[in-house]
């Protein structure tokens, strides 16, 4: 049986993979030419989703 401490690392953990996919995603875009999507990506991962798994762990 999982313990509370198992399930607080899987949180983050899980924070972590949105945040990297989210920025992957961003700088994706931004090396195609993206203008709108690629910032919108870049500042919901470096100013969400970074400081979130941060607090998570």
């Amino acid at each position: 049986m999982a313990n509370a401490q198992d399930r607080q690392t899987g949180g983050a953990v899980m924070w972590w993979g949105a945040a990297l996919l989210t920025l992957a995603l961003g700088y994706a875009d931004l090396a195609r030419g993206g203008d709108t999507v690629a910032p919108i990506l870049l500042v919901l991962g470096y100013c969400v989703l970074v400081p979130r798994a941060i607090l998570a762990r």
